[in-house]
C-alpha cells in the first residue's frame, strides 16, 4: 500500500517537474527549446561606415539646391545566432529549432530621464522582418530603426531649423520577436546608442532612399 501511495505522489509531481525543465528561461511564456542572440547591432556615422552607434541626420540639406532638402528613414543591421536551451542536448539541433523572425519594436529611452513619446523622445513603432536563423548558425538583417515620419514630428522637427539646436543622444532598444518551427514564441533584445542632429551635408553624400516601415 505504501509503494503505491508512493508511486502516486510521483506521479502527481512528475507533470509539473517536466513543465519546470521545458521552460525557457531566457525568453518570457514559451517552452522552446531555442534561443535567439543579438549577436551584434550597428547603425553608420555620417560617411555612411559602419559603427556600433547611429548618427541621424534629420533632414537633408543640400548645400548646392535648397529646394531639394529632404528626409530619409535609418537603418541598422542586426547579426542574429540561433543557439539550444541545452546545448548538451542528446538528440542535438533539428529543423523544428530555426527560428523565424517576423516583427520588431523600436522604442527610445534617454539617460537624463526625459522619456515622453513625441516630446522628448520619437515614438515607439513595431516593423515586420521574415528571417529564418538555424540552430548554430548566424543570420544577418537590415530594418528601418528611424521612421522618416520622426522627423516630421517633435523632437526631431525641431532639430531641422538651426544647425546649433543641438544632439538629442538616445538609446534605441530594439525587442525582436519570433517563433521556432512548432509554433513556440521567442524573444530577444539589442541596444543601439542614436545621435540625432541636423548634421551638415555634402552634395555628394546623399544617402540611398530607405522605405519606411510597417
Amino acid at each position: 500500500m505504501k509503494k503505491l501511495k508512493t508511486l502516486f505522489k510521483i506521479l502527481a509531481i512528475l507533470p509539473v517537474i517536466m513543465l519546470c525543465i521545458s521552460c525557457n528561461p531566457l525568453s518570457d511564456d514559451t517552452h522552446s527549446a531555442s534561443m535567439l542572440i543579438v549577436e551584434n547591432l550597428v547603425g553608420t556615422d555620417m560617411d555612411g561606415n559602419e559603427a556600433n552607434f547611429l548618427q541621424s541626420d534629420v533632414i537633408f540639406q543640400d548645400p548646392d539646391d535648397p529646394t531639394k532638402d529632404t528626409i530619409y528613414a535609418d537603418s541598422a543591421t542586426v547579426t542574429f545566432r540561433g543557439r539550444l536551451l541545452d546545448p548538451a542536448s542528446l538528440t542535438g539541433p533539428s529543423h523544428y529549432n530555426d527560428i523565424t523572425v517576423t516583427r520588431y519594436i523600436v522604442s527610445y529611452i534617454r539617460a537624463d530621464g526625459r522619456n515622453t513619446e513625441g516630446v522628448d523622445i520619437p515614438y515607439s513603432f513595431e516593423g515586420n522582418l521574415s528571417v529564418v536563423v538555424p540552430i548554430d548558425s548566424a543570420k544577418g538583417a537590415t530594418f528601418v530603426i528611424v521612421r522618416d515620419v520622426a522627423k516630421l514630428e517633435p523632437p526631431l522637427i525641431g532639430l531641422q531649423t538651426w544647425r546649433d539646436a543641438g544632439v538629442i543622444e538616445a538609446t534605441a532598444k530594439v525587442d525582436f520577436y519570433g517563433q521556432d518551427q512548432t509554433g513556440n514564441t521567442i524573444k530577444a533584445t539589442g541596444y543601439l546608442t542614436v545621435f540625432f542632429a541636423n548634421y551638415a551635408n555634402a552634395a555628394s553624400a546623399a544617402p540611398a532612399t530607405t522605405g519606411g516601415s510597417s
